[in-house]
């Protein structure tokens, strides 16, 4: 088995933590980021960063996308998608049809 090395690191918040990717993400300053309610409060940090990145912060903006559009941006796994379907759901919403 190969050992994991993880490296110190600082984020332009001043937060010190260790990582062993190369990933810049702070975890400190993510948690501190996570939305109590809400589509993205359910959703895995890079989950929830994909969605943000794509604009899609509402309910009405994710109804408007396919499944398929939401599992093709960076981060989206397909963990994700029974969540954002049941919150959909529960709005009367539902992922737009592909063409």
């Amino acid at each position: 088995m190969t050992k994991t090395t993880k490296n110190p690191r600082t984020c332009a918040n001043g937060h010190e933590y260790f990582k062993s990717s190369s990933c810049p993400v702070c975890p400190i300053c993510e948690k501190a980021r996570k939305p109590e309610a809400g589509i993205l409060s359910g959703l895995a940090a890079p989950a929830r960063r994909a969605l943000e990145g794509a604009g899609l912060t509402t309910i009405a903006k994710l109804a408007k996308r396919s499944e398929a559009e939401i599992l093709s941006l960076h981060g989206m796994g397909p963990g994700s998608i029974p969540k954002l379907r049941a919150a959909l759901k529960a709005q009367g919403l539902s992922f737009r049809k592909a063409e």
